[in-house]
């Protein structure tokens, strides 16, 4: 899959331009693949992902976007020699034709409805799932990229201090403002540790809202604010983020 991008991004894009006589990316961004916990996220991400047009708000029905696999999961369309439904619709039933009418009517069912981001799982830009689920995966198979920690998805994996250690760093560094040091510390507990975001919650007794307005806040303003990017930025090195 990632040489088939890889030629899509570049080949296809070469061609466009020259087609269109325009220049530069035709994407947005590089392509990215996650490993993914079949168990708890598999079925949650390709419903979210079937949804995106709608909640984007492009057609009123999943089945009327054209660009999108939905309709061959649902059984309302042809179905590409590549594209492999079978294991999203063994969630649903064991034969195909069950499977794609409760695919269907789960996915339409969803339709309208406030959809969990399941992205937001994701740790290290490289792993979605729960924390057993991401262990696993430390275990299995980072010891042997152990020597590269200069890789980001590395560094992050090969292991992390927990909410304690991060909120005794950030209120011995912004110890005469409590309120920055909590806003800092949800942020870096949303993205150095590979705690669920009920789990920081839990810790920091807050609500999620919370925890994303805190750490999209602090995001924000080390954009524009280089002395709390250098702090940020100093914390995470001694605490090996």
């Amino acid at each position: 899959m990632p040489q088939i991008m890889k030629h899509v991004n570049g080949a296809y894009t070469t061609y466009f331009n020259v087609k269109r006589r325009r220049a530069g990316h035709l994407f947005q961004g590089r392509y990215k693949a996650i490993l993914v916990d079949k168990d708890e996220y598999a079925r949650q991400l390709s419903v979210y992902i079937h949804l995106n047009p709608v909640r984007a708000r492009i057609i009123a029905k999943p089945g009327e976007y054209e660009w999108s696999s939905y309709r061959a999961y649902a059984g309302s369309g042809s179905t590409p020699q590549w594209l492999h439904r079978e294991f999203i619709l063994s969630f649903f039933a064991s034969d195909e034709k069950t499977g794609q009418k409760r695919y269907r009517d789960f996915v339409e069912g969803q339709a309208g409805r406030e959809c969990p981001n399941p992205f937001e799982h994701v740790t290290a830009s490289t792993v979605l799932g729960g924390e057993s689920f991401v262990e696993w995966v430390r275990e299995k198979f980072l010891k042997a990229a152990q020597a590269d920690r200069e890789l980001p998805a590395v560094r992050q994996l090969a292991g992390r201090p927990g909410v304690e250690a991060i909120r005794s760093g950030v209120e011995d560094l912004f110890m005469d403002d409590r309120p920055k040091a909590r806003r800092v510390g949800l942020y870096l507990c949303r993205h150095h540790t590979w705690l669920k975001l009920k789990e920081i919650c839990a810790a920091y007794g807050v609500g999620e809202s919370a925890v994303t307005q805190a750490s999209r806040r602090v995001a924000e303003e080390m954009k524009q604010n280089v002395s709390l990017r250098k702090s940020v930025g100093m914390l995470e090195r001694e605490l090996g983020l």
